[in-house]
């Protein structure tokens, strides 16, 4: 799963909305949407991707989280840690410290659709900082169709949206195996943030994601998930844009996984 995913998915269930898989089945009890929640993560992962792009190579990436909200308002700041940062002359020109993302964002349902709005800013060590506002929406039936558009309207202005999908079976007790897919369209708005082979800007079917992991409750507060993820290509402008903005520029899919930590309360 790509990072904005995993935020969102993060800070979503931090406002104690209800995504029921089937529409009609009730949300929590009232009086508890009333209180205060928070929410905090710890994951380690054999790579960071986003979006389709290799962030890290041949090192472990600790991701911190931490989610707090309140009648469906959130706010959530996330981190990324790379233990040993990949460069091909072997000399270490980054910290290990590399991002801190801040996500605002309010969710709310109307009928058998649950909607949320935000806005991220990205504190980048390596790059440009960057500010992006997104919307989704998600279908309360099976499946759980979820169709998200991202807008970056600062260092890297562009278009990414992305169209998901997920489904839990129950393995034992309150143990679920969680399944995903999820595809998206990145259009960018130069060819200065993101070009095709011919040197135009890039607008294409980009990344996919296919997904496999356990969410395995403690108890009340605590809850291991463990996770493997697949992303490819989409399109053959995709492919020649992920391979060459990868470490080593020969890689254009990628297979990752690791397990999170989390504590809600």
């Amino acid at each position: 799963m790509s990072r904005i995913a995993r935020k969102l998915l993060v800070g979503v269930a931090a406002t104690g909305v209800c995504l029921s898989m089937f529409s009609g089945l009730a949300c929590a009890a009232d009086a508890e949407e009333d209180k205060p929640t928070a929410n905090m993560t710890v994951g380690a992962f054999s790579q960071y991707i986003w979006r389709g792009f290799e962030l890290s190579k041949d090192s472990i990436v600790v991701q911190p989280s931490m989610t707090v909200g309140y009648k469906g308002f959130s706010a959530n700041v996330w981190g990324n840690l790379d233990t040993d940062p990949y460069t091909n002359d072997g000399v270490n020109k980054s910290n290990n410290w590399n991002e801190t993302d801040l996500t605002l964002a309010y969710a709310w349902e109307m009928g058998p659709v649950a909607f949320s709005v935000g806005y991220i800013y990205y504190a980048l060590d390596a790059a440009e900082d960057s500010q992006e506002f997104f919307a989704s929406a998600a279908l309360n039936t099976l499946l759980k169709p979820t169709l998200t558009v991202y807008r970056d309207t600062d260092f890297y202005p562009g278009w990414y949206t992305t169209l998901g999908v997920s489904h839990s079976f129950p393995v034992q007790g309150d143990i679920t195996l969680d399944l995903g897919a999820q595809a998206s369209y990145l259009a960018a708005d130069e060819a200065a943030t993101y070009a095709e082979a011919d040197g135009s800007k890039y607008s294409n079917f980009h990344d996919g994601i296919l997904s496999m992991g356990l969410t395995v409750p403690v108890n009340k507060y605590f809850t291991v998930i463990p996770k493997l993820s697949y992303t490819f290509p989409l399109s053959s402008d995709a492919e020649d844009l992920m391979r060459s903005s990868s470490k080593d520029g020969n890689d254009d899919d990628f297979i990752y996984g690791g397990v999170s930590v989390s504590m809600s309360f």
